[in-house]
């Protein structure tokens, strides 16, 4: 059978290109830094670009490639391009698509590090950019300018999860000459394939979903077409935030297991949104599988599914936020999300800590907002844990 014709969870665990001389059942870790030529005109084609021999692991790796052309597939691209860490992509986004005097506008409630690389560093040598709410169309067109070149979302947003019209956004981006860069990382190419909406590039934090363990720190980059990702794979070899082997070795065994992960969380997310829907101390819930969601009918044109990832604000403010985290017992007070163990955080005081507080609450992101990322364990656990520790309010 021919792989491109697989379903989708077939190609999760059968994908990714490497040689395969030894019959090996899952992708060798190539932990080198350099690799040998066959002779002096050898190594002068790969240098050239005649031959497509790996070089050095910083440019390319088998195990790096495997995980390239894997995640590529399943998100619809012609090329990835993997890096260190999600923020490195960003990075690399930034770095390869906007020069001195160019624009960008991105989303309010965008990652916390991807706004504050922007406006403390990226700023300094030149390039502007503009935040609004990209869930309102009429916002992002009254933010074009002449020298806008790069229209960065985040859907659903993080982590006001917001969600914002893929398809809307390529259009209008295009017609204004820009790009539109997205971060996939909320969802994974499992529920939400952003290329098909008309994104030129969707990049990851791998960290999250696609790895799903809490055990590796990566980034990926999925060029629409091949020009793209050969600039977008230059400024990543100039700047040297390449993966190693054995991270990129972990996420493919991830990934292998990214359908049914997703699949579970989402299903307990849904009933544990309902759960606070409901109940008595909870102000407001944010998650897409609700009706109560304002974009609840446009989340169902775009995605699969509707993920594991809640946002809801508590009456008691701050304060009751405070107890609420202290007092739960099997979900994990840490940053992250997407992995197999539920977690919960303070965005204000912890990943969107350094945006200026007015910005904060301009982008939604209020005092009491409280992030619940959904694992796979027992759903009415779950439930329990938030119960009792909503009791202590």
């Amino acid at each position: 059978m021919k792989k491109s014709k697989l379903g989708f969870n077939s190609r999760m665990v059968h994908g990714g290109e490497f040689d395969n001389p030894l019959g090996s059942a899952t992708v060798p870790i190539y932990q080198t830094s350099t690799f040998i030529f066959e002779n002096a005109d050898h190594g002068a084609k790969c240098f050239s670009g005649e031959d497509d021999g790996y070089i050095y692991t910083r440019i390319g790796n088998p195990t790096i490639h495997a995980l390239e052309t894997l995640v590529a597939d399943l998100e619809g691209g012609a090329e990835g391009i993997a890096t260190s860490s999600g923020m490195a992509a960003v990075n690399t986004l930034y770095m390869a698509l906007l020069s001195k005097g160019d624009h960008m506008i991105s989303s309010e409630a965008v990652y916390g590090p991807s706004r504050v690389v922007m406006e403390q560093h990226w700023a300094r040598f030149g390039v502007e950019s503009t935040y609004v709410n990209t869930a309102d169309i009429t916002a992002i067109k009254a933010a074009f300018k002449p020298n806008t070149k790069m229209l960065f979302i985040e859907t659903p947003a993080n982590p006001t999860i917001e969600i914002t019209d893929l398809k809307a956004c390529a259009d209008l981006a295009h017609q204004h000459g820009a790009l539109l860069v997205v971060d996939n990382t909320f969802c994974s190419p499992y529920l939400q394939r952003p290329i098909e909406f008309g994104a030129d590039a969707v990049f990851h934090s791998m960290t999250k979903f696609l790895n799903g363990h809490a055990d590796i720190v990566a980034g990926m980059i999925i060029a629409k077409d091949k020009d793209l990702g050969k600039k977008l794979r230059s400024m990543m070899v100039a700047m040297g935030c390449n993966m190693d082997p054995h991270q990129a070795y972990m996420v493919i065994r991830g990934v292998r297991t990214l359908g049914i992960r997703v699949e579970r969380a989402q299903q307990s997310a849904m009933e544990i949104a309902r759960f606070l829907e409901a109940h008595t101390k909870v102000d407001w819930v944010k998650y897409p599988g609700l009706e109560s969601h304002p974009q609840h009918e446009l989340a169902k044109t775009q995605m699969k599914g509707f993920g594991s990832m809640i946002s809801f604000g508590l009456k008691g403010g701050l304060e009751a936020g405070k107890i609420l985290m202290n007092e739960v017992q099997l979900a994990i007070l840490a940053v992250s999300l997407g992995g197999v163990e539920t977690l919960i955080q303070h965005p204000a005081s912890m990943t969107h800590s350094k945006m200026k507080p007015e910005d904060r609450l301009k982008a939604g992101i209020t005092e009491g907002l409280v992030r619940f990322s959904v694992g796979i364990e027992d759903v009415e656990d779950l439930i329990e844990d938030l119960k009792q520790g909503l009791d202590k309010i």
